[in-house]
């Protein structure tokens, strides 16, 4: 089994970066953008390793959500990737895992935009997903973001407020992907 390493940004060193990005240019067949990276930088990485080189990363990062007229201090994990030839080995489980254990210790909320296209492997680890509308709240307003409604799960923690999952949900603008 892999041998799992939590990390902030900040220590991450150039080599861990530098691999970490490799790993996720392949995994996501080279659709990875820059503002994809972006995005996974400024909180934990988790990351997986075998005989001291890394297979599979995710990481979470802190955003704001707003629902139900409250703003969420939300957990959302970014760029779940597993080596091709490290797939269907609990890995990615493994590294869920310790990204879920860093969401309920330290947020309100959790929430991914799911892209696994692995059917309910979110849900069988306790996410649930959001049927109500998805929206950014963008520099000009607050608007729908309609090709990410059915994308979006949520991961309840122990300070969490009440949710309505069939509700309205919007997330902190950012360039490229907003969820």
């Amino acid at each position: 089994m892999a041998a799992l390493r939590t990390v902030h940004t900040a220590d991450l060193d150039t080599n861990d970066r530098h691999t970490v990005r490799q790993l996720l240019d392949a995994a996501y067949d080279d659709d990875f953008a820059d503002e994809d990276w972006d995005h996974t930088l400024g909180g934990m990485h988790v990351l997986a390793a075998v005989d001291g080189a890394v297979v599979a990363h995710v990481a979470v990062v802190q955003r704001r959500l707003w629902h139900r007229g409250m703003s969420i201090r939300t957990g959302y994990v970014e760029a779940l990737a597993v080596g091709r030839d490290r797939r269907r080995q609990g890995v990615a489980a493994a590294l869920m895992g310790e990204a879920e254990r860093l969401i309920r210790s330290a947020y309100d909320l959790g929430a991914l935009s799911d892209g696994t296209n692995i059917e309910g492997f979110y849900e069988r680890r306790g996410w649930q997903a959001w049927h109500g509308c998805t929206s950014v709240i963008s520099p000009t307003g607050v608007l729908r973001t309609e090709e990410d409604d059915e994308t979006v799960m949520v991961l309840p923690t122990p300070t969490s407020p009440s949710l309505d999952v069939s509700g309205l949900i919007a997330c902190d603008w950012r360039p490229g992907d907003v969820w």
